[in-house]
């Protein structure tokens, strides 16, 4: 008797209270559904709420409640020696259980004490159970008597379902708000840790890029050095090169489908062109690594320059080719919005189609495609699988697209990779790169928008 099992019951519930609520409220009418306040399908659907809202919700909270309250419960009852343990002793002896009830292999020397602990953590679990089986079913009776009660021809029920879709829209928002907010303040508190070590001006300003701590005096290559301005470097330089791939191709591919393809082509080659956003990042990744790196490193040999096996222009070409849906899909949602009056007005004074285009269709949809060029820049500045793969992890402070360089994001990675603790330089600064990348895409979104409020123009 498992919360699945509940949760199918309930669902089942909901299904027989829908159809009650329903044959309910026509029979109070008389018959009639234009004696009713409502649609017959707002009265299934408030008795359908009644029934089981009360019920997930308690169903919900019992979930994340009860093994808490199992676990308090077991540690309440403990051998004279073992309730003088520490907190982080009590822990490992949970942990054991846990394990063990799962079927893995513990190994500890108190066995016995384990396998009793499991047995009682078992009959608590049965206990729960059967007082959420019997609650939940309890509320789902009650919330059945109450709309037997409640409907008939003058209940608002309307209303009041409006009114829980309402609340629930508004608990989305305020649970996205919230997250946000959230993600937000953890990342600011621990960089304002990271800045209590290291200054903020040696951050920002600093031009070596080592966050390796030293553990001895003598320890060779743990210089300890957070200057992020090579990591900014490699940003930018990999950004740029993407945004020169991307924009042009972008937006030539969508001024093509937008008024030079016919409806059959532009019915194929558009869905063909958005699967390129649909591709995991790692596959253009292994691209760039298999395909695209050698390819530039043999044609830098054949020039007689000097490649690099991980270089800037590859991990560029390729986030430039990831990035191309973006600036393309809208760019022409940007282009078609553009009235037709404005076209035929053109034409009739003699313009020719690709004149159109570039004087006046261009134009009109310019505050658009900006915004999507930049939020495209956005996407490209905040990457990580392309640039780890083809770009490299060497902090080179270096304008060269044939060297090997890194950014923000493939740092924050290494730096969080393996068993850290959260109280050194080192793990804590990829809070502070995580910050400065929130900043920069953030400031980056604010003024796309501001583009498009700004220049933006209104048709009738």
């Amino acid at each position: 008797m498992d919360t699945t099992n509940l949760f199918i019951v309930i669902c089942l519930l909901a299904a027989a209270a829908y159809v009650f609520g329903r044959q309910r409220a026509y029979a109070t009418s008389g018959k009639s559904i234009r004696n009713l306040h409502s649609l017959p399908g707002h009265y299934g659907l408030y008795a359908l709420i009644l029934t089981t809202l009360p019920a997930v919700a308690m169903l919900m909270f019992w979930s994340m409640l009860a093994p808490r309250v199992i676990e308090a419960l077991l540690l309440t009852d403990l051998p004279a020696g073992v309730q003088d343990w520490s907190q982080e002793q009590l822990g490992l002896l949970l942990n054991d259980v846990r394990n063990s009830l799962k079927g893995y292999s513990v190994a500890s020397d108190k066995p016995e004490l384990i396998a009793q602990l499991g047995e009682r953590y078992l009959a608590m679990a049965n206990t729960s159970n059967w007082l959420l089986w019997v609650t939940a079913l309890s509320l789902c009776a009650g919330g059945l008597a109450w709309a037997w009660r409640s409907i008939h021809v003058d209940h608002p029920a309307r209303h009041r379902v409006e009114a829980v879709a309402v609340s629930g829209l508004i608990a989305c928002s305020l649970i996205a708000l919230l997250t946000t907010i959230g993600i937000i303040l953890s990342v600011l508190f621990e960089s304002l840790r990271f800045f209590q070590h290291v200054p903020v001006t040696e951050f920002l300003f600093g031009l070596d890029w080592s966050p390796q701590m030293a553990i001895r005096a003598d320890q060779v290559g743990s210089s300890g050095a957070f200057g992020a301005v090579p990591l900014f470097t490699g940003t930018l330089l990999i950004s740029a090169i993407a945004m020169l791939v991307a924009v042009p191709v972008g937006l030539m591919s969508s001024i093509y489908l937008a008024e030079y393809a016919s409806r059959r082509v532009r019915t194929i080659l558009k869905p063909v062109l958005e699967i390129l956003a649909g591709i995991p990042t790692v596959v253009y990744g292994f691209f760039a690594a298999l395909t695209v790196a050698p390819l530039v490193r043999d044609a830098g040999n054949w020039l007689g320059l000097e490649v690099a096996s991980e270089s800037a222009l590859a991990a560029g070409l390729v986030m430039g080719i990831m990035i191309i849906p973006f600036v393309s899909s809208i760019s022409d949602d940007v282009i078609s919005a553009v009235p037709r009056a404005m076209r035929e007005g053109s034409y009739g004074l003699g313009a020719t189609q690709s004149e159109t285009i570039r004087r006046v269709i261009i134009p009109a949809a310019l505050p658009g495609i900006v915004g999507g060029i930049l939020l495209a820049v956005s996407r490209a500045i905040g990457e990580t699988m392309i640039v780890v793969m083809a770009a490299g992890l060497a902090a080179n402070l270096t304008a060269n697209p044939l060297e090997a360089v890194t950014t923000v994001t493939v740092q924050i990675v290494t730096l969080l990779v393996g068993d850290q603790e959260f109280d050194s330089p080192k793990t804590l600064a990829a809070f502070a790169l995580g910050l400065t990348l929130f900043i920069v895409t953030l400031i980056l979104n604010i003024i796309a928008l501001q583009i498009v409020r700004r220049y933006r123009e209104q048709y009738d």
